[in-house]
């Protein structure tokens, strides 16, 4: 097949590759020129594991070109997939209008028969409105060619984006139209010889399942971190309470996890947007606002314990950090807990000194040059001279530790442990003061 996706950020370029790495014929569009550059010469703008080979073997096969040319890219499929970003309004919705912008201009140069695809995260109802605005921009043009709009939302988490579009749990189409569901069937029959999983559904409810899922993902965190926060003033272990109730399968051991918030693209923007469209239709989504409620407090649980340690004064102290990204084998750092606590030591009068395998460009990118930021080549680098530790995200190389070797390291034997990935007795045993989450290390 002939597919378009417009938008080469994150969920475009996947859902781009991936479809081309199965055979079909596929033109990426997007207005950064200086982007488009790149990708054509085989580099991308993000950090996916898999993803730049995969990129640069399906240019050189030919599946997978890239454009700036609107025309061209409306002209090319007769699926054209929107993959552009819905960044969160000031009062939380989704804002639509690079959706918007790219219905308008299928509209405009479309010529013939095609189906356009909301494959961005957008709230319900959307369908319509880019069905809108295609019928008005033809109008407009004094033409009547035929269309569908359909909803097909991604499912990718950052870090396994790729496992997760290859094998993923479900693919889901909302239309009612057999039309589209035959053309969308032969688009995605490479992912399902092996298993049926593509659902289709009504157009709502699938723009309605994909801020359901995020929100249910979400509300599990939101949820551990609450029980967290009680265990340290019980005096409990959240960790053996983890695995007792991740054992009843109705719960399950995924998202689990207590630490110090969520982040990333995702999970903050789509609870936002979901309580957002909650209240457009006079309904208190309390649950929701519950759950982002917690997930902000948590991001400040590692600055209260950093305080806490310090009597208070962390002016002129040196905080090593250990993990820039919201998540592991990302460099994406949208609403990443450690940007919370920077920003806090800051205010405070604290020096970071912070080391990422991934996420160190970006973390310029967003703070730029400054006194107070020193970002350093590995994690050794990171210690040396640091007045404490802290870990916020949980990358592999982090996992291990000699304990006596960090205490050696550190001028005072402080560290913040936002992801649970040590057990405390063997920290303390050399001498460390260890603050985990919920592993009763209570603040009070």
């Amino acid at each position: 097949m002939k597919i378009t996706i417009f938008g080469t950020g994150y969920v475009g370029l996947v859902t781009g590759t991936c479809l081309a790495d199965v055979g079909h014929d596929v033109l990426c569009m997007d207005v950064d020129a200086d982007k488009i550059a790149r990708l054509e010469g085989g580099e991308i703008p993000i950090y996916e594991p898999g993803l730049e080979p995969m990129v640069q073997a399906n240019v050189a096969a030919g599946r997978l070109r890239f454009t700036t040319d609107p025309a061209q890219a409306v002209a090319f499929g007769t699926l054209q997939f929107i993959a552009v970003g819905t960044p969160p309004d000031e009062d939380g919705s989704a804002d639509l209008k690079y959706v918007l912008a790219v219905a308008e201009t299928i509209g405009r140069h479309m010529n013939e028969y095609k189906v356009i695809v909301d494959k961005s995260t957008v709230p319900v109802g959307t369908a319509d409105r880019v069905r809108e605005t295609v019928a008005k921009t033809l109008e407009a043009r004094g033409e009547q060619l035929d269309f569908d709009v359909c909803s097909n939302p991604e499912f990718l988490k950052e870090g396994a984006a790729i496992e997760d579009f290859t094998y993923g749990a479900r693919i889901v189409v909302g239309t009612e139209s057999d039309r589209v569901k035959g053309l969308m069937r032969e688009c995605y029959a490479p992912y399902i010889r092996q298993q049926e999983k593509l659902m289709f559904m009504d157009v709502r409810a699938a723009e309605l399942t994909k801020y359901a899922a995020n929100a249910m993902l979400a509300t599990k965190i939101s949820f551990m971190n609450e029980i967290a926060n009680l265990a340290e003033r019980l005096g409990a272990d959240v960790e053996q309470v983890r695995r007792g109730i991740g054992s009843d399968p109705r719960i399950g051991y995924q998202f689990i996890y207590p630490g110090c918030g969520y982040g990333g693209s995702c999970f903050p923007k789509d609870v936002q947007a979901l309580a957002r469209t909650a209240a457009d239709v006079d309904y208190r989504a309390e649950l929701l606002t519950a759950v982002e409620s917690v997930n902000q407090r948590q991001k400040q649980t590692l600055f209260a314990k950093l305080r806490h340690a310090f009597d208070g004064d962390l002016a002129g102290k040196t905080i090593a950090l250990w993990g820039l990204s919201f998540k592991p084998n990302t460099d994406d750092m949208r609403d990443a807990p450690s940007r919370t606590l920077m920003e806090s030591l800051w205010d405070a009068g604290a020096r970071v000194q912070a080391y990422d395998p991934e996420a160190m460009r970006e973390c310029r990118r967003l703070y730029g040059e400054r006194d107070d930021l020193v970002l350093v080549g590995d994690r050794i680098q990171a210690v040396k001279g640091a007045d404490a530790l802290v870990i916020c995200t949980e990358w592999k190389e982090f996992r291990t530790l000699d304990f006596t070797w960090l205490k050696q390291q550190l001028a005072m034997p402080v560290v913040v442990d936002g992801r649970n990935l040590f057990e405390p007795e063997a920290v303390k045993a050399a001498g460390l003061l260890y603050f985990a989450v919920g592993r009763g290390d209570s603040l009070r």
